[in-house]
């Protein structure tokens, strides 16, 4: 954010960004049309996010906005596979799997401790309501719970790994 200085703190009115004005307005306390457009050029080419100026009352904040047609964010993994697989593909050998996903943000742990043995292996059996692991959002730790009965078949995310919200962290074989 750039701010002017107060009147007394100013050196001199030279040392500031001149007032806007139109075609035969006064150069009164406005800043300048063109150093408007020449503050909007330097947000585009440097990419911060947003400027504000105050001069003589009166403040202008630009803002940069995503160009129009930008392309989005990647998805996360398993969504993209979902996304790029054929429309005429058959279910999937895993469609009977339960996930357990993340509910938050957060560094995924498999043990409670960093010596301690992990809260669930490949192949262990789970009960609903069993902690599996713990995710770390903003220190504290929160224990995820397995949602149904089952054994682990699938281990998606390795230790101290940061997850995000919906995330998948494991693969359950209800059956």
């Amino acid at each position: 954010m750039i701010k002017t200085l107060s009147a007394r703190r100013r050196r001199s009115s030279s040392d500031l960004i001149p007032p806007i004005t139109e075609a035969g307005e006064s150069k009164g306390s406005a800043m300048d049309l063109k150093e408007v457009k020449r503050l909007i050029q330097l947000v585009q080419k440097t990419g911060i996010g947003e400027l504000e100026v105050t001069e003589g009352g009166r403040t202008i904040r630009i803002a940069a906005a995503p160009p129009a047609g930008a392309p989005a964010p990647p998805l996360p993994a398993p969504i993209a596979a979902l996304q790029a697989a054929p429309e005429g593909r058959m279910q999937a050998p895993d469609a009977h799997l339960v996930a357990v996903v993340s509910p938050m943000v957060g560094t995924f742990y498999r043990s409670p401790a960093p010596d301690a043995d992990p809260y669930v292996e490949l192949n262990s059996q789970v009960e609903i309501g069993q902690t599996v692991c713990i995710v770390e959002a903003m220190k504290l730790m929160n224990e995820i719970e397995a949602e149904s009965r089952g054994r682990i078949v699938r281990i998606l995310v390795e230790n101290g790994q940061p997850v995000e919200y919906g995330q998948t962290l494991f693969l359950v074989d209800p059956s």
